[in-house]
Parts: C-alpha cells; structure tokens; sequence
C-alpha cells in the first residue's frame, strides 16, 4: 500500500484567511434563513467583512516583511548638566545628586631666576708679561802687548760683569794723529773718522756673554812714544789701561 503523502504545513495567513471564509459563510447563513433582512444589515456585514480582510492583510505583510517596521529609536538619556532641580511640588520627585566642582588648587609659586649679569663689553687686559733683565754696562782694559821701532800691537779686553748677555757694544780709540794706522783686527769690525778708530762686534763672535769677556786686538803703524791712543771708551765709558 503506497504511503500517503505528507499535508503541507498551515502557516497563519491560511489559518486566517480559512477563518474569515468561514464567519462570512456563517454570517451569509444566518441572513439569509431570515426572510426581513434588510439592506442596512447587508451593508454592515460587508463592512465588518471589509475591515477584518484589510487586517489581516496587515498582519500577513507585516508578518512577512518584518525588516520593513521602522525601528524604534530611544532618546538617550540627560546628562547630568542638563537635569536640573526637580521643583518641589512636582509628584514623585527624586533626590538628585548635586554635582560638586573640583576644589581649585593652590596656587603654584615661582620664583623669578636672578638677572643673568651682562658680559662686560672692555676687553680683559692682558697680563703684563715679566721685563726683561737690563744687561749691565760694559767695561774695557787697555793694554800694548808688543812694541817694535816703528809699530806696536794693542788689545782692548770688553768685560760683561751682568748675567745677561751683551750682544752689541761700540769700542772707540783715537790715535793722536790721522796719519796713524790700524791694522790686522781681530774680534771686530773697524772703521775709520780721521784719528778716531770705531770697533763694533764682528757678528756673533763678537757678543759678550754674560759674566765673560771678549778680546779686541789690532796693530797701529807708529812708535809706541809717539803713536799711544789718546782716548778709549766702550758704550762710552772711559777704558782702563791707557798710558800716561
């Protein structure tokens, strides 16, 4: 024996719409097994029949279509600033809680910084370096070391009694006449002015170090009696030695 197929399942809109079906029929029923109906009774069976049919039709579409409700939107509550104090007289009024503001703070204290001093715009001095020692005065000695007929040999010793060296000194010797001569000079550089004969230093030979001494020594053309130096100074001091 085949099986019986399955009944399809009633969903609500058939339900309804078998129910309406049903009351119209029964209504038809009733009316018409009255004989004194009248037009009026009609009418307001249609218009009952009318209004239930447009209701169901709204439930079915709204049934079916149930995204297309408009969602119901909830105003956000007030915030706290916006509820106020509710009046005394007003029914069922709650206590609210007062808002209290932040304490202000103390006041922070600052202390100004010190004035940054200006630079100062003079240049700083600079320090004044140590003077040089002052070299001491020069001494000269005199002196004829070989006498012949008709020449003669001299040396002029230069002493520096300082510590500092001497590097330059000026030795003069005057003969007593212009015709005399010097010759072979050693230790110095001679120069001529009539009878005046002026030795200066022969280079760095010629520096006279500190607590030390330097020879000068010539030759003059003439006899010793006659031909002796009249003066001799050095830087010009007086030279020692001269003959009488």
């Amino acid at each position: 024996m085949p099986a019986t197929p399955p009944q399809p399942r009633r969903t609500v809109v058939i339900i309804l719409l078998d129910r309406i079906v049903a009351i119209a029929a029964a209504a038809r029923r009733v009316l018409t097994g009255r004989g004194d109906v009248s037009r009026a009774t009609w009418v307001a069976v249609i218009a009952a029949l009318g209004v239930l049919i447009a209701t169901v039709v709204s439930v079915v579409g709204v049934l079916r279509t149930p995204e297309g409700l408009a969602p119901v939107t909830l105003d956000p509550p007030p915030s706290v600033d916006q509820v106020g104090t509710s009046p005394a007289d007003t029914p069922r009024a709650q206590a609210r809680p007062a808002v209290t503001s932040p304490r202000p703070s103390a006041p922070v204290e600052t202390t100004a910084a010190p004035p940054t001093p200006e630079p100062s715009t003079s240049a700083p001095s600079p320090s004044a370096s140590p003077a040089a020692p002052t070299p001491a005065a020069l001494g000269a000695d005199f002196a004829i070391e070989e006498n012949s007929l008709l020449s003669y040999g001299a040396a002029v010793t230069i002493s520096n009694p300082g510590a500092v060296p001497v590097p330059q000194w000026t030795l003069v010797v005057t003969l007593p006449r212009e015709s005399l001569r010097v010759s072979s000079v050693e230790g110095a550089q001679a120069s001529r002015d009539g009878a005046v004969w002026t030795f200066v230093p022969d280079g760095s030979a010629g520096q006279v170090s500190g607590s030390a001494s330097v020879r000068v020594t010539f030759r003059v053309n003439g006899a010793p009696v006659s031909s002796a130096p009249t003066a001799c100074t050095i830087d010009g001091a007086t030279c020692t030695g001269l003959p009488d």
